[in-house]
């Protein structure tokens, strides 16, 4: 494959975006060095970069798409709202619709707020629970890659470059299937912590009722308790994670696959503490929440109401199941076979699966990461996760298959060997490092 066109673009977005591109794990640092550098355009489950070579995609738009790129009911749906006018002056019947289905759809959602991306939702549920309790530390779990851009989360981060240090120790950290880690902080900051925010689960499921312990214990200490339900709505369950765990929180955020890759995202909860953010209790302490001119644009929500639909008439939900449990299946049946099964497996649910690559001390490895994305590049499959959509069907996963067959028989061949023999360019970086 040329790139001829790619890299002309590509020059132009580092000299113009800072990184390159305005997601992080978008950037040039996320990827091989054989990965297309600039897409100009996708349809179903493939995208095409600038130079007309088309990759069967599981990068689906950052976790976002999971119908398939230009589903047409949902493309339809955001055109006839653009032609309404797309963002009026007083609410729209549009944003009314899409919030009666939200509160409908989510268990403990009673009220809601839309915005155009996670970051907001998340650091608005933050401020919520600040303002309810009157308290200013908020826990967040360690093993949870990402809540926010904003510098409560960013803070706790490594990168805190341009964050002061005040702001940094107000978020605490807790560990996943640990409920003694968080009853320590409440322990060690009496009275003081606002909230609890996590996500539901990532690979490793909750044990022992650790869902509802979080809840328990956020019940006895006055705190707030937020799901950030980024990556498991709409994939876990049409009603989130919280209906397929059973637990409910006080409140949750949602995004991504919620409008099929269109800008929509949400602030869900309990009427008692969203209220806050209102209007209309006289005399009550304002909390300025979250204000945005295009948070209710109508062409993001006419796509959310169109992907609720598709949802239910398709079955999305079973069939990224079913799929996901076939790729994991025939991934792993290949890795025995190459007697490499030690270094790489599938892992986490099968809705939202996660590839886990082990160098030759059995430890992850972000350079057999590399090498693996890499090869599979190189018969045709964008790979940097495994992002799962309807539009991946039975063609895409014998597409996939194959590829990763003829890709696992070098990755077999480099644990025998000198990987950098192997890779074509530097191994891929961690979003969150201290240094470039």
């Amino acid at each position: 494959m040329t790139f001829k066109k790619s890299k002309m673009y590509q020059e132009k977005a580092q000299a113009l975006i800072p990184g390159g591109a305005h997601t992080y794990s978008r950037g040039d640092d996320q990827f091989p060095s054989n990965a297309p550098p600039v897409l100009e355009r996708g349809q179903g489950a493939y995208v095409w970069d600038a130079d007309g070579n088309r990759y069967l995609d599981y990068g689906m738009g950052l976790r976002a798409v999971t119908l398939g790129y230009d589903f047409p009911e949902v493309s339809e749906a955001a055109m006839a709202e653009i032609r309404k006018g797309n963002g009026l002056t007083r609410p729209s019947v549009t944003e009314i619709a899409a919030a009666e289905t939200m509160v409908d759809l989510i268990p403990s959602a009673e009220m809601v707020k839309f915005a155009k991306n996670g970051s907001t939702v998340t650091t608005a549920a933050v401020k919520l629970a600040r303002a309810y309790t009157g308290r200013k530390y908020v826990a967040r779990c360690a093993e949870h890659p990402f809540f926010s851009y904003d510098d409560w989360f960013i803070g706790s981060t490594v990168i805190t470059a341009g964050i002061p240090e005040e702001i940094s120790r107000l978020t605490l950290q807790f560990h996943y299937n640990d409920v003694g880690s968080l009853e320590k902080l409440f322990t060690d900051y009496p009275e003081q912590i606002a909230g609890v925010i996590m996500e539901p689960v990532t690979n490793t499921p909750p044990a022992d009722g650790f869902l509802r312990q979080v809840k328990q214990a956020c019940a006895r200490h006055g705190a707030v308790f937020i799901l950030d339900e980024m990556i498991t709505g709409f994939r876990f369950h049409l009603r989130g994670g919280q209906k397929y765990f059973d637990v409910e929180p006080d409140l949750s955020t949602f995004g991504k696959g919620m409008a099929n890759g269109f800008s929509v995202a949400a602030l869900v909860g309990r009427r008692e503490i969203m209220e806050g953010g209102g209007i209309f209790k006289e005399g009550a302490e304002r909390v300025f929440l979250v204000s945005t001119t295009h948070g209710a644009e109508m062409c993001g929500l006419g796509a959310f109401l169109a992907t609720v639909k598709a949802y239910r008439e398709h079955d999305v939900i079973a069939h990224l199941w079913k799929y996901g449990q076939l790729l994991k299946e025939g991934i792993e049946g290949i890795a025995e076979d190459l007697h490499i099964q030690d270094f790489v497996s599938v892992e986490g649910y099968a809705c939202s699966p996660d590839i886990i690559t082990r160098g030759a001390d059995r430890q992850p490895s972000a350079a057999f990461r590399t090498l693996f994305v890499q090869e599979m590049l190189k018969h045709g499959v964008l790979i940097p996760w495994l992002a799962i959509s309807y539009s991946h069907q039975g063609p895409e996963l014998a597409m996939t298959l194959e590829a990763a067959r003829k890709a696992l028989q070098v990755y077999a061949q480099a644990l025998e060997s000198d990987i950098d023999k192997y890779l074509s360019g530097p191994p891929v970086k961690p979003v969150f490092r201290k240094y470039n």
